[in-house]
């Protein structure tokens, strides 16, 4: 299954950027002089539409605007170009992101702007986007071109755009199509998935008038595809978990490869990642970092204070220099670990060995990696033939899997002065 990401026409070229370059660019002013009104007649949809789905949103009752709304109340029932709503994480882009939703709402109106703390993805779609439906069904023209020609912009960081992209796929599976476009301003650390379709890699220093221009670009963005991957993870009952937004408890869940060692109690969770997904080492530091920031937000000023805290933690938890101990899982993932794939036309799991030294495995869905860097890197032609590979794309329905050493081999991948551990690529 795909999911719909918007890209500017003019930007098809993917390529990994550092992050201080891009805050360098983010400062610089582009010569276009973009009219506040012209580009609020582009984005604005009817106040009768915009209200009630703010009120079917708050109700939790989608016919309410079939209900309470009547278009010939008000005057400006006019589709716009792009009518566009937007989801802001206020807790991003270092205490920045309050001072955005105000600009936004500014930019367009205060009923097409959401805080994600009060209002989350999966409300509006099985409420907002429900009222629009229903209106369109008892005959409203405006409501239904204004939800076919609807494109959203999310404010936030790689997590913030991954829960309304999921959200957003439930679309798909109610066949209530088409599924809204989306487009992003970087507010997180990594922006990895911002990057990989030319929204930037960081959150500019002259952002008001960068956000005008973002507005503008995602009007006549074309639209690209990105692939989204279902990930089951099973553990052992009665632990309790913290859920992150993207995962759901899973009931009845049978797994078509005997999996050995598993308890006869089990619990499922099930969700769905857009960027990579790891396992070891790397994904150890990254939940440690999203603990202490959970803890004490008043240390995440920033991407640049964000990835020196990270840095540093991941100093200490053995990934530069391990411990002499008997841990097993402190020398390498072959040890606890096992990996099966399933090949390009192929109904049985393969194994696949796992080399000693590697110690974290990422499952990666992007070009960018790790704020922008190309783990994968760029593979010559007898190389793919060799290794039976294809060129990597973000909507080529393939997963490509790799390996990090120990963090000095990490750190060398990271500078692109070497590839990482490549170990396959494997079809959805």
């Amino acid at each position: 299954m795909a999911s719909s990401a918007v890209n500017d026409e003019s930007k098809t070229r993917i390529t990994a950027r550092s992050s201080l370059i891009d805050s360098i660019k983010g400062c610089g002013i582009k010569g276009v002089i973009i009219d506040k009104e012209e580009l609020k007649q582009k984005i604005l949809i009817p106040k009768y539409l915009r209200v009630a789905m703010c009120e079917a949103i708050q109700s939790k009752n989608s016919n309410i605007g079939a209900q309470k709304y009547d278009p010939d109340d008000d005057g400006e029932n006019k589709v716009p170009e792009a009518p566009m709503v937007v989801f802001v994480n206020s807790k991003s882009g270092g205490r920045k992101g309050s001072a955005l939703k105000q600009r936004l709402q500014e930019l367009i109106s205060q009923e097409q702007v959401f805080d994600l703390s009060v209002v989350k993805p999966p409300e509006f779609v099985r409420y907002g986007l429900a009222c629009l439906e229903s209106l369109a069904s008892h005959g409203d023209h405006c409501a239904k071109e204004t939800r076919d020609k609807l494109r959203i912009i999310v404010a936030g960081g790689d997590g913030t755009v991954g829960w309304v992209l999921g959200s957003l796929t439930e679309l798909f599976r109610q066949n209530r199509e088409p599924v809204p476009p989306t487009g992003i301003i970087p507010l997180g650390t990594g922006n990895d998935l911002s990057r990989s379709f030319s929204w930037g890699g960081s959150f500019p220093f002259a952002w008001k008038s960068a956000v005008k221009r973002t507005l503008n670009e995602a009007i006549t963005a074309r639209i690209s595809r990105l692939d989204s991957w279902n990930v089951v993870v099973t553990m052992p009952a009665g632990d309790t978990v913290e859920l992150p937004h993207c995962m759901s408890y899973k009931e009845d869940y049978t797994h078509d490869q005997d999996m050995e060692g598993l308890p006869e109690k089990t619990s499922c969770f099930e969700g769905v990642f857009y960027n990579y997904f790891s396992v070891g080492m790397d994904a150890q530091v990254a939940y440690g970092f999203h603990l202490l920031r959970n803890e004490k937000p008043y240390l995440a000023q920033g991407p640049i204070a964000n990835k020196l805290i990270y840095s540093s933690y991941s100093c200490t938890q053995g990934w530069f220099c391990t411990p002499c101990v008997s841990t097993p899982n402190l020398r390498g993932l072959k040890n606890i670990l096992r990996l099966y794939i399933k090949k390009m036309n192929c109904s049985e799991w393969e194994q696949v060995q796992i080399p000693s030294s590697v110690r974290s495995i990422v499952c990666l869905n992007l070009h960018n990696y790790g704020s922008g860097r190309n783990p994968w890197g760029k593979l010559k032609p007898k190389y793919l033939e060799k290794r039976g590979f294809v060129e990597a794309h973000a909507d080529d329905g393939l997963l490509e899997i790799f390996g990090l050493k120990e963090g000095w081999h990490a750190s060398f991948v990271m500078v692109e002065l070497i590839s990482a551990k490549h170990i396959a690529q494997v079809p959805q």
